[in-house]
């Protein structure tokens, strides 16, 4: 990674609605979330709108790009290095269940960013060793259609065995608890609901 990221790292994750038939009006909607969220000192955003086809993906990724152009906000793309790199982003998003970040590593630049979602300890360790600039970590907390949340004590675990490789924590996140996984050792926070929210992006920036 050429330009460590700052902590706390704060990780938008967009809401992933964008789809062929309202691609025009999401784009607008999510540029604005990307300009608002650049401003607030938002550290990376991840475009993650998988229902859309390559061509409108790497459409929205340029636009991106060229808001947060002149700000320090980085933009990743879920699940497609070859459009992230094509459209100038800073890296990728892999799934767990998707490319490892050695392949990633062994074939994009060495600034490229990767990171990677993982939900267990064994996943953290194995991303860390292939490669990855850091992990998500969760369900920390509720989160609907995530499965049973991993909490604290295992965030806090999870924190210590890898650092100081920055794990964020992900998943049910928001106003009420952001602090609470920064205290128990998260490099920072990921979350959708919460940060695709103006709002909460003013709040961050006026009370970190």
């Amino acid at each position: 990674m050429s330009r460590p990221l700052e902590k706390p790292i704060i990780y938008l994750i967009t809401n992933g609605d964008a789809d062929p038939v309202n691609f025009k009006l999401k784009k607008r909607e999510i540029l604005e979330i990307v300009r608002l969220a650049a401003e607030a000192g938002v550290s990376m955003i991840q475009i993650r709108e998988k229902n859309l086809a390559a061509r409108s993906l790497f459409d929205l990724t340029v636009g991106a790009v060229e808001i947060t152009r002149k700000f320090a906000t980085r933009i990743l793309v879920n699940g497609r290095a070859d459009i992230a790199l094509a459209a100038g982003a800073d890296g990728v998003h892999l799934p767990a269940d998707g490319l490892s970040a050695v392949v990633v590593r062994r074939s994009f630049p060495l600034d490229f960013l990767i990171g990677v979602s993982t939900h267990s300890a064994e996943e953290t360790l194995a991303a860390k060793t292939n490669g990855a600039d850091f992990v998500t970590f969760g369900p920390v907390f509720e989160s609907p259609g995530k499965g049973k949340p991993k909490g604290g004590e295992e965030l806090s675990r999870v924190c210590n065995l890898l650092d100081p490789f920055p794990v964020i924590a992900l998943g049910g996140i928001d106003e009420s608890n952001y602090r609470n996984v920064l205290k128990a050792g998260a490099s920072g926070f990921a979350a959708i609901r919460f940060l695709n929210d103006e709002g909460s992006l003013r709040g961050l920036l006026t009370n970190p």
